[in-house]
Protein backbone atom coordinates (compact mmCIF):
# COMPACT_ATOMS: atom_id res chain seq x y z
CA UNK A 1 0.00 0.00 0.00
CA UNK A 2 1.95 3.09 -1.31
CA UNK A 3 1.66 6.27 0.78
CA UNK A 4 -1.50 8.94 -0.16
CA UNK A 5 -0.86 12.02 -2.03
CA UNK A 6 -0.82 14.97 0.57
CA UNK A 7 -3.31 16.95 -2.00
CA UNK A 8 -6.28 14.20 -0.82
CA UNK A 9 -5.44 14.12 3.14
CA UNK A 10 -7.53 16.22 5.32
CA UNK A 11 -6.52 16.01 9.18
CA UNK A 12 -9.18 17.27 11.91
CA UNK A 13 -9.87 16.89 15.43
CA UNK A 14 -13.41 17.85 16.64
CA UNK A 15 -13.44 19.70 19.74
CA UNK A 16 -16.37 21.13 22.20
CA UNK A 17 -17.02 21.26 25.76
CA UNK A 18 -18.65 18.41 27.42
CA UNK A 19 -21.16 16.89 26.41
CA UNK A 20 -22.01 18.30 23.31
CA UNK A 21 -21.98 15.30 20.98
CA UNK A 22 -17.78 14.84 19.94
CA UNK A 23 -18.04 10.97 20.42
CA UNK A 24 -21.99 10.86 18.78
CA UNK A 25 -20.73 12.73 15.64
CA UNK A 26 -17.90 10.58 15.35
CA UNK A 27 -19.90 7.54 15.42
CA UNK A 28 -21.96 8.96 12.07
CA UNK A 29 -18.28 10.10 10.26
CA UNK A 30 -17.70 6.49 10.47
CA UNK A 31 -21.23 5.18 9.72
CA UNK A 32 -21.35 7.50 6.92
CA UNK A 33 -17.59 6.65 5.40
CA UNK A 34 -18.80 2.80 5.53
CA UNK A 35 -16.02 2.29 8.46
CA UNK A 36 -17.81 0.37 10.50
CA UNK A 37 -20.30 -2.17 9.42
CA UNK A 38 -23.53 -1.20 10.45
CA UNK A 39 -24.17 -4.93 12.14
CA UNK A 40 -20.77 -4.05 13.74
CA UNK A 41 -22.02 -0.41 14.97
CA UNK A 42 -22.34 0.76 18.98
CA UNK A 43 -22.40 3.99 20.90
CA UNK A 44 -19.31 5.54 21.42
CA UNK A 45 -17.68 3.51 19.05
CA UNK A 46 -13.99 5.16 19.50
CA UNK A 47 -14.34 4.97 23.24
CA UNK A 48 -12.37 1.70 23.91
CA UNK A 49 -12.45 2.21 27.87
CA UNK A 50 -15.08 0.51 29.98
CA UNK A 51 -14.82 3.77 32.16
CA UNK A 52 -15.36 5.87 29.14
CA UNK A 53 -18.68 4.29 28.38
CA UNK A 54 -20.17 4.36 31.99
CA UNK A 55 -19.60 7.50 32.57
CA UNK A 56 -20.21 8.56 29.15
CA UNK A 57 -17.13 11.00 28.92
CA UNK A 58 -13.98 10.74 26.60
CA UNK A 59 -10.54 10.39 28.54
CA UNK A 60 -8.07 9.23 25.69
CA UNK A 61 -7.70 10.65 22.61
CA UNK A 62 -8.70 8.29 19.90
CA UNK A 63 -7.57 8.62 15.78
CA UNK A 64 -8.93 6.76 13.04
CA UNK A 65 -8.73 6.96 9.07
CA UNK A 66 -11.79 7.42 6.85
CA UNK A 67 -12.37 7.78 3.02
CA UNK A 68 -14.81 9.96 1.59
CA UNK A 69 -15.35 11.02 -2.07
CA UNK A 70 -11.53 9.98 -2.98
CA UNK A 71 -10.21 11.72 -0.53
CA UNK A 72 -8.89 10.67 3.10
CA UNK A 73 -9.81 12.43 6.49
CA UNK A 74 -7.83 11.79 9.44
CA UNK A 75 -10.31 12.47 12.27
CA UNK A 76 -9.08 12.52 15.97
CA UNK A 77 -11.97 12.24 18.40
CA UNK A 78 -10.83 14.29 21.61
CA UNK A 79 -12.15 14.52 25.35
CA UNK A 80 -14.28 17.37 26.44
CA UNK A 81 -13.34 17.71 30.33
CA UNK A 82 -11.08 20.58 31.40
CA UNK A 83 -8.87 17.55 33.23
CA UNK A 84 -8.07 16.24 30.22
CA UNK A 85 -7.41 19.51 28.20
CA UNK A 86 -3.75 18.74 27.81
CA UNK A 87 -5.06 15.51 25.25
CA UNK A 88 -6.36 18.08 23.34
CA UNK A 89 -3.36 20.61 22.97
CA UNK A 90 -1.48 17.52 21.56
CA UNK A 91 -4.06 16.29 18.93
CA UNK A 92 -4.61 19.86 17.45
CA UNK A 93 -0.45 19.24 16.87
CA UNK A 94 -1.11 16.89 14.35
CA UNK A 95 -4.28 18.92 12.46
CA UNK A 96 -4.56 21.23 9.90
CA UNK A 97 -8.30 21.87 10.66
CA UNK A 98 -10.78 21.23 13.44
CA UNK A 99 -14.49 20.82 13.90
CA UNK A 100 -16.04 22.85 16.43
CA UNK A 101 -19.58 21.39 17.91
CA UNK A 102 -21.67 23.75 19.92
CA UNK A 103 -25.05 22.05 21.29
CA UNK A 104 -27.35 24.16 19.52
CA UNK A 105 -29.68 24.05 22.34
CA UNK A 106 -27.22 25.13 25.46
CA UNK A 107 -24.60 27.49 23.05
CA UNK A 108 -21.44 28.47 23.34
CA UNK A 109 -20.08 26.92 26.88
CA UNK A 110 -16.73 27.78 29.21
CA UNK A 111 -14.61 24.99 27.05
CA UNK A 112 -16.05 26.07 23.66
CA UNK A 113 -14.19 29.33 23.72
CA UNK A 114 -10.98 27.24 25.28
CA UNK A 115 -11.03 24.65 22.92
CA UNK A 116 -11.24 27.47 20.41
CA UNK A 117 -8.62 29.42 21.66
CA UNK A 118 -6.43 26.90 21.64
CA UNK A 119 -7.27 25.97 17.67
CA UNK A 120 -6.71 30.06 16.58
CA UNK A 121 -3.07 29.50 18.54
CA UNK A 122 -2.17 26.74 16.28
CA UNK A 123 -3.70 29.02 13.05
CA UNK A 124 -5.84 26.15 12.49
CA UNK A 125 -9.16 25.96 10.14
CA UNK A 126 -11.96 26.02 12.18
CA UNK A 127 -15.26 24.42 10.53
CA UNK A 128 -18.42 25.74 13.12
CA UNK A 129 -21.26 23.30 13.99
CA UNK A 130 -24.53 23.51 15.61
CA UNK A 131 -25.54 19.67 16.93
CA UNK A 132 -28.51 18.40 18.69
CA UNK A 133 -31.14 20.13 15.95
CA UNK A 134 -33.25 17.17 17.11
CA UNK A 135 -33.89 18.57 20.36
CA UNK A 136 -36.99 20.61 20.84
CA UNK A 137 -35.44 23.11 22.55
CA UNK A 138 -33.01 23.37 19.81
CA UNK A 139 -32.05 27.23 18.55
CA UNK A 140 -29.65 27.57 15.96
CA UNK A 141 -30.63 31.00 14.54
CA UNK A 142 -29.46 32.65 18.47
CA UNK A 143 -26.44 30.37 18.84
CA UNK A 144 -25.64 30.74 15.04
CA UNK A 145 -25.82 34.77 15.89
CA UNK A 146 -24.10 34.18 19.40
CA UNK A 147 -21.30 32.49 17.58
CA UNK A 148 -20.82 35.36 14.96
CA UNK A 149 -20.62 37.89 18.38
CA UNK A 150 -18.41 36.04 20.43
CA UNK A 151 -16.22 34.26 18.12
CA UNK A 152 -16.21 36.10 14.90
CA UNK A 153 -17.18 32.94 13.13
CA UNK A 154 -20.02 34.66 10.41
CA UNK A 155 -23.81 33.14 10.96
CA UNK A 156 -23.96 31.76 7.48
CA UNK A 157 -20.51 29.78 7.90
CA UNK A 158 -22.01 27.70 10.82
CA UNK A 159 -23.32 24.26 9.39
CA UNK A 160 -26.54 22.78 11.30
CA UNK A 161 -26.66 19.48 11.76
CA UNK A 162 -27.82 16.63 13.94
CA UNK A 163 -25.12 13.87 14.54
CA UNK A 164 -27.91 11.86 16.10
CA UNK A 165 -30.10 11.38 13.21
CA UNK A 166 -27.57 12.04 10.62
CA UNK A 167 -28.93 15.02 9.41
CA UNK A 168 -26.42 17.30 7.47
CA UNK A 169 -23.36 15.08 8.14
CA UNK A 170 -22.97 14.50 4.51
CA UNK A 171 -22.66 18.39 3.89
CA UNK A 172 -19.89 18.69 6.88
CA UNK A 173 -17.54 16.10 5.62
CA UNK A 174 -18.01 17.87 1.97
CA UNK A 175 -17.31 21.39 4.19
CA UNK A 176 -14.14 19.52 5.41
CA UNK A 177 -12.59 18.63 2.61
CA UNK A 178 -13.63 22.30 1.16
CA UNK A 179 -12.41 24.05 3.54
CA UNK A 180 -9.38 22.08 5.90
CA UNK A 181 -6.29 22.89 3.61
CA UNK A 182 -3.80 19.85 2.82
CA UNK A 183 -0.57 19.15 4.82
CA UNK A 184 2.09 20.42 3.82
CA UNK A 185 5.08 18.29 3.95
CA UNK A 186 8.18 17.44 1.60
CA UNK A 187 8.31 13.58 0.33
CA UNK A 188 12.12 13.67 -0.43
CA UNK A 189 13.41 15.39 2.83
CA UNK A 190 14.44 13.55 5.80
CA UNK A 191 11.85 11.89 7.96
CA UNK A 192 10.22 14.02 10.92
CA UNK A 193 7.30 11.99 12.57
CA UNK A 194 5.79 13.49 15.56
CA UNK A 195 4.05 11.46 18.38
CA UNK A 196 1.14 13.20 19.91
CA UNK A 197 -0.34 10.16 21.74
CA UNK A 198 1.37 6.61 23.14
CA UNK A 199 -0.18 3.78 25.74
CA UNK A 200 0.76 0.53 26.67
CA UNK A 201 -0.13 -2.67 25.27
CA UNK A 202 0.92 -6.08 27.05
CA UNK A 203 1.41 -7.85 24.07
CA UNK A 204 3.14 -5.82 21.72
CA UNK A 205 4.60 -3.03 24.24
CA UNK A 206 4.50 0.79 23.68
CA UNK A 207 1.96 2.03 20.36
CA UNK A 208 1.61 5.40 19.79
CA UNK A 209 -0.21 7.49 17.42
CA UNK A 210 2.23 9.32 15.07
CA UNK A 211 1.74 12.12 12.25
CA UNK A 212 4.72 12.04 9.61
CA UNK A 213 5.75 15.68 8.98
CA UNK A 214 8.08 15.34 6.21
CA UNK A 215 10.07 11.69 4.73
CA UNK A 216 8.31 8.67 5.10
CA UNK A 217 8.23 6.34 7.51
CA UNK A 218 8.65 2.21 6.06
CA UNK A 219 8.14 -0.92 7.75
CA UNK A 220 11.53 -2.56 9.22
CA UNK A 221 13.34 0.42 8.79
CA UNK A 222 15.35 2.14 12.07
CA UNK A 223 14.18 4.46 13.85
CA UNK A 224 15.91 7.18 15.97
CA UNK A 225 14.22 8.77 18.79
CA UNK A 226 15.53 11.96 18.82
CA UNK A 227 14.67 13.43 22.52
CA UNK A 228 14.74 10.04 24.13
CA UNK A 229 18.26 8.99 21.77
CA UNK A 230 16.97 5.49 21.71
CA UNK A 231 17.07 3.56 18.17
CA UNK A 232 14.46 0.94 17.23
CA UNK A 233 13.35 -1.39 14.27
CA UNK A 234 9.68 -0.69 12.99
CA UNK A 235 7.91 -3.37 13.72
CA UNK A 236 4.65 -2.69 11.96
CA UNK A 237 3.38 0.67 10.78
CA UNK A 238 -0.15 1.30 10.00
CA UNK A 239 -3.56 3.14 9.82
CA UNK A 240 -6.49 2.99 12.45
CA UNK A 241 -9.74 2.30 10.45
CA UNK A 242 -10.69 2.00 12.98
CA UNK A 243 -9.16 -2.00 13.16
CA UNK A 244 -5.93 -1.72 13.27
CA UNK A 245 -4.36 -2.13 9.68
CA UNK A 246 -0.81 -3.05 8.78
CA UNK A 247 1.11 -0.61 5.91
CA UNK A 248 3.83 -1.00 4.04
CA UNK A 249 4.65 3.42 4.46
CA UNK A 250 3.20 6.29 5.64
CA UNK A 251 3.79 9.36 3.56
CA UNK A 252 4.11 13.22 4.55
CA UNK A 253 0.71 14.34 6.23
CA UNK A 254 -0.32 10.90 6.96
CA UNK A 255 -1.75 9.68 10.35
CA UNK A 256 -1.36 6.58 11.51
CA UNK A 257 0.07 4.10 14.72
CA UNK A 258 4.03 2.87 15.26
CA UNK A 259 4.85 -0.01 17.02
CA UNK A 260 8.21 -0.66 17.95
CA UNK A 261 9.22 -3.58 20.66
CA UNK A 262 9.48 -0.54 23.14
CA UNK A 263 8.75 -1.73 26.47
CA UNK A 264 8.80 1.81 28.21
CA UNK A 265 6.55 4.41 27.00
CA UNK A 266 9.22 7.03 28.68
CA UNK A 267 11.17 6.17 25.20
CA UNK A 268 8.12 7.35 23.35
CA UNK A 269 6.29 9.99 25.36
CA UNK A 270 4.06 12.43 23.25
CA UNK A 271 6.14 15.40 21.71
CA UNK A 272 8.47 12.66 20.83
CA UNK A 273 10.29 13.44 17.19
CA UNK A 274 11.03 10.06 15.14
CA UNK A 275 13.65 10.11 12.57
CA UNK A 276 15.70 7.16 10.38
CA UNK A 277 18.38 6.33 12.12
CA UNK A 278 20.93 6.51 9.14
CA UNK A 279 20.89 10.19 7.47
CA UNK A 280 17.99 11.19 9.16
CA UNK A 281 17.01 14.79 10.64
CA UNK A 282 18.88 17.19 12.51
CA UNK A 283 16.03 19.31 14.20
CA UNK A 284 13.46 18.17 16.11
CA UNK A 285 9.67 19.12 15.79
CA UNK A 286 8.08 21.45 18.24
CA UNK A 287 6.73 19.41 21.05
CA UNK A 288 4.57 19.62 23.62
CA UNK A 289 4.84 21.44 27.42
CA UNK A 290 4.77 18.28 30.15
CA UNK A 291 1.38 18.60 31.88
CA UNK A 292 2.45 19.61 35.75
CA UNK A 293 0.50 17.84 38.27
CA UNK A 294 -2.26 20.53 40.14
CA UNK A 295 -3.58 18.19 42.81
CA UNK A 296 -2.55 15.72 45.06
CA UNK A 297 -3.21 12.91 47.42
CA UNK A 298 -1.74 9.94 49.02
CA UNK A 299 -2.73 6.45 48.25
CA UNK A 300 -2.69 3.88 50.36
CA UNK A 301 -3.72 -0.17 50.26
CA UNK A 302 -6.13 -1.09 52.50
CA UNK A 303 -4.53 -4.89 53.23
CA UNK A 304 -0.73 -3.75 53.74
CA UNK A 305 0.47 -6.82 51.93
CA UNK A 306 -1.36 -5.27 48.95
CA UNK A 307 1.70 -2.89 48.54
CA UNK A 308 3.87 -4.60 46.37
CA UNK A 309 1.09 -5.45 43.80
CA UNK A 310 0.15 -1.24 44.11
CA UNK A 311 3.73 -0.19 43.01
CA UNK A 312 3.12 -2.56 39.92
CA UNK A 313 -0.05 -1.55 39.12
CA UNK A 314 1.25 2.11 39.50
CA UNK A 315 3.88 1.48 37.20
CA UNK A 316 1.70 -0.52 34.40
CA UNK A 317 -0.80 2.38 34.92
CA UNK A 318 1.90 4.83 34.38
CA UNK A 319 3.31 3.61 30.77
CA UNK A 320 -0.65 3.89 29.48
CA UNK A 321 -1.27 7.63 31.03
CA UNK A 322 1.96 9.35 31.58
CA UNK A 323 0.68 12.36 33.15
CA UNK A 324 -0.01 11.93 36.86
CA UNK A 325 3.48 11.04 39.19
CA UNK A 326 3.93 9.33 42.02
CA UNK A 327 6.59 8.75 44.91
CA UNK A 328 6.44 6.39 48.03
CA UNK A 329 5.44 8.01 50.96
CA UNK A 330 4.26 6.68 54.78
CA UNK A 331 2.16 7.64 57.36
CA UNK A 332 1.75 6.54 60.58
CA UNK A 333 -2.19 5.95 60.36
CA UNK A 334 -2.22 4.25 56.90
CA UNK A 335 1.46 2.39 56.24
CA UNK A 336 3.47 2.65 52.91
CA UNK A 337 1.70 3.98 50.16
CA UNK A 338 2.35 6.82 47.43
CA UNK A 339 1.77 10.32 47.30
CA UNK A 340 0.16 10.53 43.72
CA UNK A 341 -0.22 13.95 41.34
CA UNK A 342 -3.13 14.30 39.23
CA UNK A 343 -4.01 16.86 36.72
CA UNK A 344 -7.07 17.56 38.51
CA UNK A 345 -10.35 15.96 40.59
CA UNK A 346 -11.68 13.90 38.02
CA UNK A 347 -8.42 12.48 36.87
CA UNK A 348 -7.83 11.80 40.18
CA UNK A 349 -11.25 9.95 40.58
CA UNK A 350 -10.54 7.88 37.49
CA UNK A 351 -6.83 6.63 37.83
CA UNK A 352 -7.99 5.41 41.14
CA UNK A 353 -11.09 4.07 39.79
CA UNK A 354 -8.80 2.31 37.00
CA UNK A 355 -5.91 0.78 39.72
CA UNK A 356 -9.08 -0.50 41.76
CA UNK A 357 -10.91 -2.22 38.62
CA UNK A 358 -7.94 -3.61 36.15
CA UNK A 359 -5.69 -4.55 39.28
CA UNK A 360 -8.19 -5.26 41.69
CA UNK A 361 -7.03 -3.46 44.24
CA UNK A 362 -8.54 -1.47 47.57
CA UNK A 363 -7.22 1.70 48.12
CA UNK A 364 -7.48 4.51 50.42
CA UNK A 365 -7.26 8.03 49.25
CA UNK A 366 -6.01 11.05 51.42
CA UNK A 367 -8.00 14.61 51.16
CA UNK A 368 -6.50 15.87 48.08
CA UNK A 369 -4.09 19.16 48.16
CA UNK A 370 -2.17 21.49 46.12
CA UNK A 371 1.16 22.16 45.98
CA UNK A 372 2.54 25.08 48.40
CA UNK A 373 5.27 27.37 48.43
CA UNK A 374 6.60 27.97 51.54
CA UNK A 375 9.70 30.61 52.08
CA UNK A 376 11.92 29.88 55.25
CA UNK A 377 13.28 32.18 57.69
CA UNK A 378 16.45 31.73 56.33
CA UNK A 379 15.40 32.43 52.73
CA UNK A 380 15.84 28.74 51.69
CA UNK A 381 12.19 28.10 48.87
CA UNK A 382 10.53 24.60 50.61
CA UNK A 383 7.54 23.14 47.89
CA UNK A 384 4.74 21.20 50.32
CA UNK A 385 2.37 18.62 48.51
CA UNK A 386 1.91 16.99 51.46
CA UNK A 387 0.11 18.89 54.39
CA UNK A 388 1.80 16.63 57.19
CA UNK A 389 5.22 17.95 55.47
CA UNK A 390 4.77 21.72 56.29
CA UNK A 391 7.49 22.71 58.62
CA UNK A 392 6.07 23.79 62.06
CA UNK A 393 4.81 27.37 62.25
CA UNK A 394 7.75 29.63 63.66
CA UNK A 395 10.05 28.03 60.83
CA UNK A 396 8.61 30.37 57.52
CA UNK A 397 8.17 33.66 57.02
CA UNK A 398 5.77 33.45 54.46
CA UNK A 399 3.65 30.30 52.36
CA UNK A 400 2.02 30.32 48.70
CA UNK A 401 -0.63 28.63 47.15
CA UNK A 402 -1.15 27.75 43.60
CA UNK A 403 -4.36 30.29 41.61
CA UNK A 404 -6.23 29.36 38.75
CA UNK A 405 -8.17 32.18 36.28
CA UNK A 406 -11.55 30.65 36.49
CA UNK A 407 -14.16 31.47 33.32
CA UNK A 408 -17.69 30.58 34.00
CA UNK A 409 -20.39 31.07 31.40
CA UNK A 410 -24.28 31.21 32.97
CA UNK A 411 -27.28 32.46 32.25
CA UNK A 412 -27.54 35.65 33.94
CA UNK A 413 -30.38 35.23 36.59
CA UNK A 414 -27.66 33.00 38.56
CA UNK A 415 -25.02 35.53 38.17
CA UNK A 416 -25.67 36.33 42.11
CA UNK A 417 -25.40 32.74 43.26
CA UNK A 418 -22.26 32.48 41.36
CA UNK A 419 -20.58 35.30 42.44
CA UNK A 420 -21.60 34.66 46.25
CA UNK A 421 -20.38 31.20 45.77
CA UNK A 422 -16.98 32.28 44.29
CA UNK A 423 -16.21 35.44 47.00
CA UNK A 424 -16.93 32.34 49.42
CA UNK A 425 -13.91 30.95 47.54
CA UNK A 426 -11.38 33.85 48.41
CA UNK A 427 -12.13 34.54 45.18
CA UNK A 428 -11.64 38.10 43.20
CA UNK A 429 -13.51 39.10 39.57
CA UNK A 430 -11.47 40.24 36.82
CA UNK A 431 -14.05 40.46 34.69
CA UNK A 432 -17.57 40.27 33.70
CA UNK A 433 -19.26 40.38 30.48
CA UNK A 434 -23.05 39.45 28.38
CA UNK A 435 -22.06 36.77 25.45
CA UNK A 436 -25.93 37.98 24.80
CA UNK A 437 -28.67 39.62 27.04
CA UNK A 438 -29.61 36.25 28.50
CA UNK A 439 -25.82 34.56 29.17
CA UNK A 440 -22.56 36.20 30.17
CA UNK A 441 -18.79 35.11 30.91
CA UNK A 442 -18.00 35.88 34.62
CA UNK A 443 -13.80 35.60 35.37
CA UNK A 444 -12.44 35.46 38.86
CA UNK A 445 -9.02 34.99 40.07
CA UNK A 446 -9.49 31.57 42.89
CA UNK A 447 -6.96 29.22 44.65
CA UNK A 448 -6.64 25.91 43.22
CA UNK A 449 -7.27 24.92 46.87
CA UNK A 450 -10.68 26.02 47.33
CA UNK A 451 -11.66 24.58 43.86
CA UNK A 452 -10.41 20.99 43.67
CA UNK A 453 -13.03 19.35 46.51
CA UNK A 454 -16.40 20.65 45.68
CA UNK A 455 -16.51 23.90 43.74
CA UNK A 456 -17.73 22.24 40.36
CA UNK A 457 -20.82 20.41 42.43
CA UNK A 458 -21.14 24.07 44.05
CA UNK A 459 -21.29 25.61 41.00
CA UNK A 460 -23.59 23.46 39.16
CA UNK A 461 -26.02 23.09 41.81
CA UNK A 462 -26.51 27.11 42.31
CA UNK A 463 -27.03 27.47 38.37
CA UNK A 464 -29.30 24.89 38.39
CA UNK A 465 -26.65 22.78 36.04
CA UNK A 466 -26.72 25.35 33.67
CA UNK A 467 -22.95 26.97 34.70
CA UNK A 468 -20.03 25.49 32.85
CA UNK A 469 -16.45 26.17 33.89
CA UNK A 470 -12.55 26.00 32.44
CA UNK A 471 -9.51 26.83 34.47
CA UNK A 472 -6.07 27.67 34.22
CA UNK A 473 -3.28 28.18 36.01
CA UNK A 474 -1.72 31.80 36.91
CA UNK A 475 0.85 31.34 38.85
CA UNK A 476 1.38 31.50 43.11
CA UNK A 477 0.38 34.44 45.60
CA UNK A 478 0.94 34.54 49.93
CA UNK A 479 -1.82 33.77 51.99
CA UNK A 480 -2.82 33.50 55.57
CA UNK A 481 -2.63 29.78 55.98
CA UNK A 482 -2.22 27.34 58.66
CA UNK A 483 -2.19 23.76 59.14
CA UNK A 484 -5.14 21.51 60.78
CA UNK A 485 -4.40 18.71 62.83
CA UNK A 486 -6.45 15.90 63.88
CA UNK A 487 -5.60 14.38 67.14
CA UNK A 488 -7.12 11.22 68.66
CA UNK A 489 -6.37 10.59 72.38
CA UNK A 490 -3.77 13.06 72.28
CA UNK A 491 -1.47 11.64 69.29
CA UNK A 492 -1.54 13.27 65.64
CA UNK A 493 -3.29 11.13 63.07
CA UNK A 494 -0.96 12.77 59.70
CA UNK A 495 -3.94 11.28 57.35
CA UNK A 496 -6.49 14.22 58.47
CA UNK A 497 -4.05 17.08 58.32
CA UNK A 498 -4.78 19.79 55.81
CA UNK A 499 -3.51 23.41 55.12
CA UNK A 500 -6.71 25.67 55.43
CA UNK A 501 -6.64 29.49 55.50
CA UNK A 502 -7.10 30.82 58.98
CA UNK A 503 -10.82 31.67 58.60
CA UNK A 504 -11.99 28.48 57.64
CA UNK A 505 -10.07 26.59 59.77
CA UNK A 506 -12.25 26.09 62.93
CA UNK A 507 -14.88 25.28 60.65
CA UNK A 508 -12.80 22.59 59.10
CA UNK A 509 -11.68 21.57 62.48
CA UNK A 510 -15.04 21.33 64.27
CA UNK A 511 -17.24 19.57 60.86
CA UNK A 512 -14.16 16.52 60.76
CA UNK A 513 -13.94 16.23 64.57
CA UNK A 514 -17.99 16.09 64.42
CA UNK A 515 -17.75 13.54 61.52
CA UNK A 516 -14.97 11.15 63.25
CA UNK A 517 -17.05 11.27 66.35
CA UNK A 518 -20.16 9.52 64.67
CA UNK A 519 -17.92 7.23 63.20
CA UNK A 520 -14.67 5.98 65.09
CA UNK A 521 -16.36 3.00 67.37
CA UNK A 522 -16.56 3.48 71.48
CA UNK A 523 -13.51 1.81 73.11
CA UNK A 524 -13.07 0.68 76.51
CA UNK A 525 -11.85 4.16 77.65
CA UNK A 526 -12.91 8.18 76.73
CA UNK A 527 -11.56 9.27 73.50
CA UNK A 528 -10.77 12.60 72.83
CA UNK A 529 -11.15 13.84 69.51
CA UNK A 530 -9.22 17.47 68.63
CA UNK A 531 -8.46 19.78 65.95
CA UNK A 532 -5.29 21.56 66.64
CA UNK A 533 -3.27 24.74 64.62
CA UNK A 534 -0.03 23.80 66.01
CA UNK A 535 -0.25 23.45 70.05
CA UNK A 536 -4.08 25.37 70.08
CA UNK A 537 -6.83 23.40 70.33
CA UNK A 538 -10.03 24.62 68.52
CA UNK A 539 -12.42 22.32 68.29
CA UNK A 540 -13.01 18.96 70.42
CA UNK A 541 -15.40 16.28 70.59
CA UNK A 542 -15.34 13.11 73.21
CA UNK A 543 -16.04 9.39 71.99
CA UNK A 544 -17.96 8.27 75.39
CA UNK A 545 -16.50 5.07 76.89
CA UNK A 546 -18.18 1.50 77.50
CA UNK A 547 -19.35 1.31 80.48
CA UNK A 548 -19.83 -1.71 82.06
CA UNK A 549 -22.35 -1.78 85.01
CA UNK A 550 -19.89 -2.60 88.35
CA UNK A 551 -22.64 -1.96 90.90
CA UNK A 552 -24.98 -4.96 89.50
CA UNK A 553 -24.10 -7.38 92.42
CA UNK A 554 -24.62 -5.03 94.98
CA UNK A 555 -28.07 -5.77 97.13
CA UNK A 556 -29.01 -2.71 99.24
CA UNK A 557 -26.20 -1.53 102.02
CA UNK A 558 -24.46 1.47 102.45
CA UNK A 559 -23.74 4.16 99.81
CA UNK A 560 -20.39 4.16 100.11
CA UNK A 561 -19.88 0.54 98.95
CA UNK A 562 -21.10 2.14 95.53
CA UNK A 563 -19.02 4.78 95.11
CA UNK A 564 -16.26 2.83 95.91
CA UNK A 565 -16.81 0.35 93.12
CA UNK A 566 -17.08 3.27 90.59
CA UNK A 567 -13.90 4.91 91.72
CA UNK A 568 -11.91 2.10 91.45
CA UNK A 569 -14.08 1.35 87.64
CA UNK A 570 -13.08 5.36 86.91
CA UNK A 571 -8.96 4.78 88.18
CA UNK A 572 -9.21 1.72 85.75
CA UNK A 573 -10.15 3.69 82.88
CA UNK A 574 -7.63 6.65 83.72
CA UNK A 575 -5.27 3.75 83.66
CA UNK A 576 -6.20 2.45 80.71
CA UNK A 577 -6.22 5.76 78.58
CA UNK A 578 -2.33 6.12 79.20
CA UNK A 579 -1.79 3.86 78.00
CA UNK A 580 -4.50 2.35 75.78
CA UNK A 581 -4.14 3.05 71.93
CA UNK A 582 -7.28 4.18 69.82
CA UNK A 583 -7.60 1.32 67.10
CA UNK A 584 -9.19 3.27 63.93
CA UNK A 585 -10.25 0.93 61.69
CA UNK A 586 -9.77 1.62 57.81
CA UNK A 587 -13.11 1.66 57.04
CA UNK A 588 -13.26 4.90 59.06
CA UNK A 589 -10.26 6.83 56.29
CA UNK A 590 -12.42 5.44 53.83
CA UNK A 591 -15.64 7.32 54.84
CA UNK A 592 -14.21 10.04 56.50
CA UNK A 593 -11.91 11.04 53.37
CA UNK A 594 -14.48 10.40 50.95
CA UNK A 595 -14.98 12.90 48.23
CA UNK A 596 -17.87 15.22 48.48
CA UNK A 597 -18.61 14.43 52.16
Amino acid sequence: MSPVSPDTIRNIAIIAHIDHGKSTLADRLLELCGAVEARSMRDQYLDSMDLERERGITIKLQSVKLEWKGYVINLIDTPGHVDFGYEVSRSLVACEGVVLVVDAAQGIEAQTLANTYLAMEQDLEIVPVLNKLDLPAADPDRYAAEMETVLGMPAEDVLRISAKTGMGVEELLDAIIERVPPPVGDADKPLQALIFDSHFDNYRGVVSSVRVVNGGMKARSKLRFMQAGAVHEADEIGVRTPDSKPVDALGPGEVGYLIAGIKDVREARSGETITTANGGADTVLPGYREPQPMVFCGLYPVEADEYESFREALDKLRLDDGSFSFEPETSTALGFGFRCGFLGLLHMEIVRERLEREFDLNLIATSPSVKYQVTMNDGEEVVVDNPSALPPAGDWKEIQEPYLKASMILPSEYTGAVMELCQSRRGRMERMEYLSPERLELVYRLPLAEVVVDFFDQLKSRSQGYASLDYEPVGYESGDLVRVDILFNGEQVDAFSTIVHRDSAYEYGRRTAEKLKAIIPRQQFEVPIQAAIGGRIIARETVKAYRKDVTAKLYGGDVTRKNKLLQKQKEGKRRMKNIGRVEIPPDTFIRVLRLGD
